[in-house]
């Protein structure tokens, strides 16, 4: 036998979900043990994981693309723990007294750049304080010349000017003195410390300053009060994550020259700082090339790809891989416990709810079957799960109970409903309350039918409504028999009708190319589909 076949068989005799928990051993979710490492917690994308091994393991790009709440993000995330922290580098800007618009850039191992900044900052603050005494000692002998000429003739003249020179000294050299030790500081662009991971950056949704660095302006130009260049370096997100991992969901929403400039980082793996703003004084700043050796993980719905640069995506393809996430795993003794693993999970990571015991996650789990939309399946599409783990979780909080029971969850589902779910509710009181559609019996010419509602949500269920649709044939006045349909329906319920009255015409004893078909759907104002 097939290990297909076998699976099947697996997943065709399993227990109804109330039978099935009565063979757990557990009395709340607490006592599981949840695994320490992020990839290990990662629920039904086993081939997914896998490649984030590889890809980790071998510094390959990874492209995931799926529906939301499938765990792009978190499997992101876990891969910082496969790559190897004794690489991790730190990245110091210096002035160039050379190329004023230049900075040097200077490339240490980790924690080393801290340790030079803070020593220059030291040695320049040691030369203030040398100075600042060296001025101090100056206007104090001038101050006593003119106190001691004072005293010796009462002429408070020379004590006035004495007074006068000591202030203008004074004034005179404290600006310039803070522009020059300024200068000799260089400034920690990336820094790390002995043993940190490796960085993990999420830059989605970032605009091109923050993801390509920039220069910040300087209002004071010229007169001795400018900041020097190397100081207004401002790393991006791709320079942080040199030696680890840069997140970007929902790619295809960067502006075309981001991500040109991101291949570009990527095919050098290095790329200088400059200033986004051509109205800004940065604009004329071009640092020298900033290392940027990251791993890209992109993510996205299928629609990503459609708004990919070309280059870009033959990139990834390239030189890394692409995953397409799976939305449901089958439903076995395994899987089942892994959904109970989840929400362990989840109160874990909430940190303010209580466990949940195994008559409130068979109701998780009976969820997760319903919500996966296909019989032997469950559904992977765990943010939304997550949602009612969490309101469940209130439920109990609100009751003062330390343990989450079933009738939460039975609660919960009510409370968390969708906004299309809450809208297709709705629209059944409607109908009740003017009695459109009958519950027995029959009548010619009238039937129930199930519609969907927003069917393109990217939610993690559907919601629909029984709709009734009223038929009646009567006689083409152009001879030309047609169909028309009232109420606002979508693409796929227009197909269906078209569906419909072929197979009607197909099978119907009266000849209906003379007679019009009209179909009302009633009560559509809000559109429907299916």
């Amino acid at each position: 036998m097939s290990d297909e076949s076998k699976k099947e068989e697996s997943v065709n005799s399993m227990p109804p979900v109330d039978e099935w928990i009565e063979g757990e051993n557990f009395n709340s979710t607490d006592e599981l043990e949840i695994p320490d490492m992020m990839a290990d917690r990662v629920i039904g994308q086993d081939a997914a994981v896998d490649v984030i091994r590889k890809a980790a393991s071998q510094r390959r790009h990874v492209m995931l693309i799926g529906e939301p709440g499938t765990g792009k993000s978190m499997l992101a995330n876990s891969m910082v723990e496969f790559l190897p922290k004794d690489e991790l580098e730190d990245v110091v800007a210096y002035h160039n007294p050379q190329d004023f618009n230049e900075p040097r850039i200077r490339v240490l191992p980790a924690g080393k750049g801290k340790a030079i900044v803070d020593e220059q900052k030291a040695l320049a603050a040691a030369q203030r304080a040398q100075k600042n005494n060296l001025m101090l000692y100056v206007i104090g002998i001038i101050v006593a010349i003119g106190v001691v000429y004072f005293i010796f003739t009462q002429n408070a003249t020379l004590l006035w000017v004495a007074v006068l020179a000591g202030f203008l000294l004074f004034m005179i050299y404290r600006t310039p003195g803070q522009k020059n030790e300024t200068m000799i500081v260089p400034k920690l662009l990336v820094g790390h410390d002995a043993g940190d991971m490796p960085p993990f950056v999420d830059a989605t949704g970032t605009h091109a300053g923050a993801l390509l660095g920039d220069v910040r302006h300087d209002p004071f130009q010229s007169g001795g009060l400018e900041t020097p260049s190397h100081d207004r370096l401002e790393p991006g997100c791709i320079h942080k994550a040199n030696k680890g991992v840069l997140f970007i969901d929902e790619i295809n929403l960067l502006r075309i020259e981001s991500q040109q400039a991101l291949l570009t980082a990527m095919q050098e793996k290095r790329l200088c700082i400059t200033g986004q703003s051509e109205r800004s004084s940065g604009a004329l700043v071009k640092s020298e090339p900033v290392p940027t050796d990251f791993i890209l993980v992109c993510a996205g719905n299928l629609d990503a790809i459609q708004g990919m640069h070309p280059a870009l995506r033959s990139r990834i393809r390239g030189y890394g891989y692409e995953v397409y996430m799976r939305n449901t795993m089958d439903d076995n003794d395994e899987n089942r416990r892994h959904i109970i693993r989840f929400i362990a999970q989840e109160v874990k990571k909430d940190g303010k709810i209580p466990g949940f015991d195994k008559y409130a996650s068979a109701e998780i789990i009976r969820e997760a079957q319903r919500r996966a939309g296909r019989k032997g399946k469950l559904t992977l599409r765990f943010r939304e799960l997550g949602g009612l783990v969490r309101v469940a979780g209130d439920m109990a909080v609100r009751d003062k109970r330390k343990v989450v029971r079933r009738d939460d969850v039975i609660l919960a589902r009510s409370i968390a409903r969708s906004l299309e779910q809450q809208i297709a509710d709705r629209s059944v009181e409607g109908h009740k309350a003017y009695e459109t559609f009958h519950t027995s019996g029959y009548e010619v010419g009238m039937i129930n039918g199930l519609a969907a509602l927003n069917a393109s949500s990217n939610m993690a269920e559907y919601s629909g409504i029984v709709l009734p649709l009223v038929a009646e044939v009567t006689p083409s006045p152009s001879k030309k028999g047609g169909v028309f349909v009232t109420g606002k329906l979508g693409d796929i319920a227009k197909e269906a009708v078209e569906n419909i009255s072929s197979v009607v015409k197909k099978f119907a004893v009266t000849d209906l190319n003379e007679k019009d078909i009209h179909l009302q759907y009633i009560g559509t104002y809000d559109g429907v589909e299916g």
